[in-house]
C-alpha cells in the first residue's frame, strides 16, 4: 500500500510537493479506508481525486510516481540517461537533481525510500525500515560534491554481500535495483512492490488485450458481471484466438513496415474480440469490439485490470479517469474500491480528473479530494481539501470548487477575435 509520495524538481514541480494517502481526523465514510495490520494508529485511504485546471501539473504527478519506478524497475547500462526532466522555468534548477521519496507498506512492515538524480548520475539514495514501529536505517548513498565520489553507510540490518553490491552499483544505476539483481532476498520484496504492486494508466487508458487474457484465464463471467452491472446491455463476451496472418495486414501498409511486422509477429497469437448483445426477440446478436462506442470499449479495457487490482490489493494510478467516462460510471468506479466486499485486500486507486459531479460527501472524505494549480512562479503546488476548514453543515463542494474557494481553477480571460 501506499502511504505517501514526495516530489521535487520534476517536470513543473519545482519546490517539494508531498502527497498522502494517510487518513486524517473524522469519521466520515468510514468504508473509504482501512487500518493496517501490525501498524498501530495507521489508517490509509482507499482512493484520492486529485482536481485542477489543464496544465496544472496533474499529470505531471502521476508521471512522477510512474518515473520512479521506471528507474527502480529497468536496468540502465553504462551511459544511459535517466527519465528525468528538472523544473526548466527556473535556470538555478537545470543542474540540480529531481528527488524522489515514497513511503509504502510490503508484507505488513513500512518502508521509506528514495533518491536524487539527474539524467546522468544518482546522487542520494536511503531506505528506512520500520519493523514493529522502530526505525532502522538499512543504507544510505551520500554524494560529496567535493571529491566526486558517494560516501556509503550500510547498517547490521541490512544482510547480504553490501559492499559487492556497492561495488556493482554505476553512477547512474540504483543501489536498491543493483543489489536486487545480485540476488538480495531482503530487498526483492521491495523492488518486486515497485515492479508489480504499482500500476499505471495514462489519458488513453488500457488496450483491451489485458482484460481478454483475463477472458481467457476462466474470469469472463465476472468481467461480463462487471459490464452488466455499469448498464453496458453487453450479455457475453467471445474471444477467439488465432495465429498471425501476415496477409491480414493492410493493404495500404508501406511494405518495410509489412515485413517488419511479419518478422516479429510471427508465430504469436492474436485475438477476435466480440460482444454479444441480444436483440427484441431474446436471441444473441454479435458485435465486433470496434463497433461499440469509444466509452465501452474504454470501460472493457479497464474491466480487467481493476479486477485484477481489487483482487491483489494493488495501487494503481489513473490519469483523466473521466475521458469518454460517463459521469456515473466514474462514481461507479471510484465505489468499487470503497466498497469492503469488492475489495477485500485493500487495493487503492489515485486519479486525476475534472469530473466534478462526484465532488460530494456522499463519495469522498475530505481528505480524500486534492487539488493542483500553478503559483506566482509558475511551480505545481499540490494540497488536499483537508487545509480548508469545513463550513457547518454538509458542504457542497462541487459548487465550492467551481466557484473558486479551493483554486485549481483556470483563470479564463475574455477574447475579442478582432483585437
Amino acid at each position: 500500500m501506499l502511504i505517501d509520495f514526495t516530489v521535487s524538481n520534476y517536470r513543473s514541480f519545482r519546490e517539494q510537493q508531498n502527497f498522502s494517502m494517510v487518513k486524517t481526523k473524522g469519521d466520515e465514510q468510514p468504508s473509504n479506508t482501512f487500518r493496517i495490520e501490525n501498524i498501530k494508529g495507521l489508517e490509509l485511504l482507499k482512493t484520492a481525486a486529485i482536481y485542477g485546471a489543464n496544465a496544472s501539473g496533474k499529470s505531471n504527478f502521476l508521471k512522477a510516481l510512474e518515473t520512479m519506478k521506471r528507474i527502480v524497475t529497468n536496468t540502465s547500462q553504462r551511459g544511459d540517461k535517466l527519465p528525468l526532466a528538472p523544473f526548466k522555468l527556473d535556470k538555478k534548477c537545470l543542474a540540480e537533481p529531481t528527488e524522489f521519496e515514497i513511503t509504502f507498506i510490503v508484507q505488513n512492515i513500512r518502508y521509506q525510500y528514495g533518491f536524487s538524480a539527474t539524467e546522468s548520475q544518482i546522487f542520494d539514495e536511503w531506505l528506512f525500515a520500520y519493523p514493529k514501529g522502530h526505525s532502522q536505517k538499512w543504507f544510505e548513498r551520500i554524494w560529496d560534491n567535493e571529491v566526486k565520489k558517494h560516501h556509503w553507510k550500510f547498517s547490521s540490518f541490512l544482510l547480504g554481500t553490501k559492499q559487492v553490491w556497492q561495488q556493482a552499483t554505476r553512477d547512474n544505476a540504483l543501489f536498491l535495483s543493483t543489489a536486487v539483481q545480485l540476488n538480495s532476498e531482503q530487498l526483492k520484496p521491495l523492488f518486486d512492490w515497485f515492479d508489480n504492486n504499482l500500476k499505471f494508466s495514462g489519458v488513453n487508458g488500457f488496450s483491451p488485450g489485458f482484460t481478454v487474457m483475463k477472458c481467457t484465464e476462466g474470469k469472463k463471467d465476472k468481467i461480463v458481471r462487471l459490464l452488466k452491472a455499469a448498464d453496458f446491455n453487453i450479455d457475453n463476451i467471445s474471444v477467439k484466438t488465432e495465429d498471425f496472418d501476415p496477409s491480414h495486414l493492410p493493404d495500404d501498409m508501406p511494405e518495410p513496415l509489412k515485413e517488419f511486422l511479419s518478422e516479429k509477429l510471427i508465430g504469436k497469437k492474436g485475438f477476435d474480440l466480440e460482444t454479444i448483445h441480444q436483440d427484441n426477440h431474446g436471441n444473441p446478436i454479435s458485435f465486433d469490439f470496434d463497433d461499440e462506442s469509444d466509452g465501452t470499449q474504454k470501460f472493457f479495457s479497464f474491466a480487467g485490470p481493476i479486477l485484477d487490482v481489487l483482487e491483489n490489493g494493488y495501487t494503481l494510478c489513473i490519469d483523466e479517469l473521466n475521458v469518454n467516462m460517463h459521469p456515473k460510471l466514474v462514481q461507479f468506479l471510484v465505489e468499487l474500491f470503497h466498497a469492503p466486499a469488492n475489495n477485500p485486500k485493500n487495493a487503492q486507486l489515485i486519479f486525476t480528473t475534472h469530473e466534478t459531479s462526484i465532488l460530494n460527501q456522499n463519495v469522498f472524505r475530505r481528505d480524500q479530494i486534492w487539488f493542483c494549480e500553478r503559483d506566482n512562479k509558475q511551480s505545481s503546488i499540490l494540497y488536499p481539501l483537508s487545509d480548508f476548514s469545513p463550513k457547518k453543515g454538509k458542504e457542497n463542494l462541487e459548487a465550492g470548487y467551481l466557484s473558486g474557494r479551493y483554486g485549481a481553477l483556470p483563470f479564463i480571460d475574455a477574447f475579442n477575435l478582432e483585437r
